[in-house]
């Protein structure tokens, strides 16, 4: 089974926009090759250098979706980040978190990036940016890959 994380965001940014707006994190970071076009990123998605798949979906939870009901937000958009399986899965992380640091400072509105509901690396509500405490998730390298103010809390989903 795939190791999957996604980026569940609440936002006035359309679908749309937050494809365009990762299509073009990723392609300045050469994250993507060859240039994909914002709308194939959500349509099929796309694999990163690393091969990593990125899709960006609009998202209409349910009531009880644990988004929703633990951290108060419901979502919009969404993306999914899914690990391939034959490379280094903190490689993809460090990628991941490429593309996920300047999206926050790029689409508004609360956020959430987490693996599986369980294990949440990010949350952001409010405009408050709080990164998980544990120290696997979060070594001093993807620390410094982090351009805006946060602080470290906990948080989990039931």
């Amino acid at each position: 089974m795939a190791i999957a994380y996604n980026l569940d965001m609440a936002t006035p940014s359309s679908v749309g926009e937050v494809a365009a707006e990762l299509k073009e994190i990723a392609e300045d970071a050469g994250l993507f090759l060859p240039s994909p076009s914002s709308d194939f990123l959500m349509e099929e998605g796309v694999n990163t250098r690393r091969g990593t798949w990125v899709h960006v979906m609009p998202v209409r939870p349910e009531s009880w979706n644990p988004v929703v009901t633990d951290l108060g937000f419901t979502p919009t958009a969404s993306v999914v980040f899914r690990l391939a399986r034959d490379v280094e899965s903190c490689d993809q992380q460090d990628d991941m978190i490429r593309m996920v640091s300047p999206l926050l400072e790029r689409v508004t509105g609360d956020a959430v990036l987490h693996r599986d509901f369980e294990t949440i690396w990010l949350l952001r509500r409010s405009g408050d940016l709080s990164l998980n405490e544990r120290e696997d998730i979060w070594p001093p390298r993807r620390l410094a890959l982090m351009s805006q103010p946060y602080r470290r809390a906990t948080f989990a989903m039931e």
